[in-house]
């Protein structure tokens, strides 16, 4: 029997249209989780409510998480409980990237602005109520660890998000806060950051999920994680 949306875990998920998003919201749904989610482009968002709303209890509200007025209706949509905030809505930037000493600063304003500046204004919003119990995942990357050319905007934005979570770590220590790189996967994303090349060999987001699900449905102390390696740990 479905468990009642007035008493099912709730998430919050950003940029769940497609991608990790979508193959996390999914997963949550079979697991009876009521969902709030987002994305920027309208017609994906709706397509990825009316399939997850065959499953569980879903708000999907468009809009951008650079946007004041728009996170705050996320979290007002997602309480008055919320149990897990998912921040992974995220821009690449220039595609192809440039190098630093030619990367348009207004556009690593907007990096910035949406990969790290609005992951920390939805928690802040969400903490109240998370309480002393939630869960906060912050969607990173590898690039936020290594120096790969042509990576600096994002690459320096993920960093960003990582101190954050580390800190927000610390200064919350009642909460899990999660930092995960997902690891390369195949995505319209990881398609802009390399135009013109064949990434058919990347494995679908789905192959991330079990790591983020072990983090979410566990008890493994706030920190850095890769779904890969949570997945093949042994439980």
């Amino acid at each position: 029997m479905p468990t009642p949306a007035s008493a099912a875990p709730t998430a919050l998920i950003t940029g769940a249209s497609r991608g990790l998003g979508l193959a996390l919201a999914r997963a949550l749904a079979g697991r009876g989780w009521r969902l709030v989610i987002d994305a920027r482009g309208a017609e994906a968002l709706e397509r990825a409510r009316a399939e997850l709303a065959a499953a569980t209890a879903v708000t999907a509200l468009a809009g951008d998480v650079a946007d004041a007025w728009h996170r705050d209706a996320l979290v007002t949509a997602a309480g008055p409980r919320l149990d897990l905030l998912v921040n992974n809505a995220s821009v690449l930037g220039p595609s192809p990237q440039p190098p630093l000493d030619r990367y348009p600063l207004a556009e690593l304003e907007r990096v910035y602005a949406v990969n790290v500046l609005a992951p920390l204004a939805l928690a802040q919003l969400a903490i109240p109520l998370l309480g002393d119990r939630g869960t906060i995942v912050n969607v990173t990357s590898d690039a936020a660890v290594e120096p790969y050319p042509g990576w600096g905007g994002y690459g320096s934005a993920k960093a960003a998000l990582e101190q954050l979570t580390a800190i927000l770590a610390a200064e919350r220590p009642g909460l899990r806060v999660y930092a995960v790189d997902p690891g390369d996967m195949n995505t319209r994303m990881h398609q802009d950051a390399f135009p013109g090349e064949d990434i058919s060999d990347r494995p679908p987001p789905s192959q991330s999920v079990p790591g983020l699900l072990r983090l979410i449905e566990g008890d493994l102390p706030s920190g850095r994680y890769s779904a890969a390696a949570l997945a093949e740990a042994p439980a």
